[in-house]
């Protein structure tokens, strides 16, 4: 069979109403089809190239046509179907070189290197085969005449393998960059809350995902007596910290129990569950479904990615352990301090979680806010300098006594200047400047306003208002409504006018963490 082009014969009018014909092949196509635009001014060449292609089917997909009579509806078509994988293009048509400006429109401007475009042309004396093969990017070059129903059918073969081919590639680069990309944020995260659900998020990126698929994915943890969830996709995404066994499929369950209790990874056709160990003996489970089969190479990649994932999770439980440790020492040193000068056990840590409040309500970050936190403990710590019967003296100071006193913020800042740790410079900036004001006549230094760091403001407020608020060996506590007076006098003279009226406006979130963290009595 020929299909050059003639007069359009009686045989047209089978196909007189191509849009409804149109429709009704793209609402019964099967999934992901290889998407073919026929661009050409002849309307016979669209229905026959359909009619001899029908039954047309390569990699277990058929193909989906879609047409176009003009170049302008030509770069409507392509705007509508950037990811077609062939064009079968003629050359003339409102213009002599009317295809030939689609080919640099699709690989010029819309930088489309994929695409397979295949001239088709019923005048070549018009674009001759050996000048449009130079000078044009297309893939092939065939006379209408000479396109016999086998003919095309190898033309399309070959046009969509290759097609196939480079799409091929061109996923396999973008997956190793992605892999690239992932892992070097692997190391960002210090929490590991945080971690997991980046993991989850950047392994959904790597594999292919189903657009309608049903699909979960999750990131636990094994606890000493139960599972629990660190991060989970879609509607489990609000599930973090909870039982696994209380929110998870049952189904997805069994798989990550079995995960467990083999100590393996496993991969099915949807989905795959890969466990970690880290030398610490710590267990965690990923497990994510919904995608199509992985193909031999993105298999392997998500090996790749797995093995730098494993690298992580070793390494955040290590910061983690290390974190805690720290944690323990700075409270430790905090309480010893408290202790000394009989000031009440919890003061430390009510002022840490004061200070966090108010950097988050200031606006600083996440982190900083947890620096500060775990900085302000040791606002004290030059204390231990301070002769007994100084620092719990029942009675009033007298100003020899205050000025020996007064001394501990520069003893607590020439104890922990030198460490090159963020915690502990932080605390050091706290420890010599908790006592200034904002009107600069504070201590050590006398500084005012802005220049006092903002660690040293924030601290100031929060270790005033709960040594108020807690009996002293000098003093009882003072009742809120008279802490609260005095904070809004000392506004501007000892405190940060914001930090103020963030604390007073907060005030609620502030009395939950003095009543969590009240003496017992």
């Amino acid at each position: 069979m020929s299909f050059g082009v003639g007069p359009v014969d009686q045989d047209e009018l089978l196909f007189a109403d191509e849009e409804e014909n149109e429709s009704k092949q793209e609402n019964t196509i099967d999934p992901d089809p290889w998407i073919v635009l026929i661009i050409d001014d002849e309307k016979q060449i669209h229905q026959v190239t359909k009619m001899v292609l029908q039954d047309f089917e390569f990699d277990g997909k058929k193909l989906e046509f879609h047409s176009a009579y003009s170049a302008l509806e030509a770069k409507q078509l392509l705007a509508r179907q950037p990811h077609a994988a062939l064009v079968l293009l003629d050359v003339v048509m409102e213009q002599d070189d009317a295809g030939l400006q689609i080919v640099k429109y699709i690989r010029e401007e819309m930088k489309n290197s994929a695409i397979r475009i295949i001239l088709r042309t019923g005048q070549p004396g018009q674009a001759p085969e050996r000048t449009v093969i130079m000078n044009y990017d297309i893939n092939d070059y065939k006379e209408k005449t000479e396109l016999t129903t086998q003919k095309l059918f190898t033309t399309v073969v070959s046009a969509l393998r290759s097609f196939r081919d480079i799409k091929t590639i061109e996923k396999s680069r973008i997956g190793l960059e992605e892999i690239i990309k992932s892992s070097a944020t692997l190391f960002e995260f210090q929490s590991m809350k945080k971690f997991a659900s980046g993991v989850l998020t950047q392994m959904t990126s790597i594999v292919n995902l189903h657009k309608n698929a049903i699909h979960c994915s999750f990131a636990v943890t094994k606890g000493v007596e139960d599972i629990y969830i660190l991060a989970a996709s879609g509607d489990y995404a609000s599930n973090q910290d909870e039982r696994a066994r209380d929110v998870v499929p049952t189904d997805v369950l069994t798989e990550i129990e079995l995960a467990f209790q083999t100590k393996k990874s496993s991969f099915a056709s949807d989905r795959f569950v890969i466990y970690f160990q880290s030398k610490m003996g710590m267990e965690n489970v990923i497990f994510m479904n919904g995608f199509k089969a992985l193909s031999e190479w993105e298999h392997y990649l998500v090996d790749i990615y797995c093995a730098n994932v494993s690298v992580a999770f070793e390494n955040i439980y290590l910061n983690e352990e290390l974190e805690s440790t720290q944690k323990e020492i700075i409270y430790t040193m905090g309480e010893i301090t408290e202790t000394r000068s009989k000031e009440t056990g919890h003061h430390v840590k009510r002022v840490a979680e004061y200070s966090r409040l108010l950097a988050i309500k200031y606006g600083l970050t996440e982190q900083e806010a947890e620096v500060i936190r775990l900085a302000s403990p040791m606002h004290d710590v030059g204390k231990v300098g301070i002769p007994d019967a100084i620092l719990n003296k029942p009675a009033a100071l007298t100003k020899e006594e205050f000025d020996i006193m007064k001394t501990h913020s520069s003893l607590g800042y020439e104890m922990l200047k030198h460490s090159n740790k963020q915690v502990l410079n932080a605390a050091a900036i706290i420890a010599q400047q908790h006592h200034e004001r904002y009107d600069g006549t504070g201590y050590p230094q006398g500084l005012r306003g802005q220049d006092i760091h903002i660690y040293g403001r924030i601290t100031a407020l929060a270790d005033v208002f709960d040594a108020l608020c807690s009996d002293r060996v000098y003093k009882k506590a003072w009742e809120l409504d008279k802490v609260l007076d005095l904070l809004k006098v000392e506004r501007g003279r000892h405190f940060d006018p914001i930090i103020v009226d963030l604390f007073l406006e907060h005030l609620d979130e502030f009395l939950v963490i003095k009543e969590f963290y009240k003496e017992q009595r």
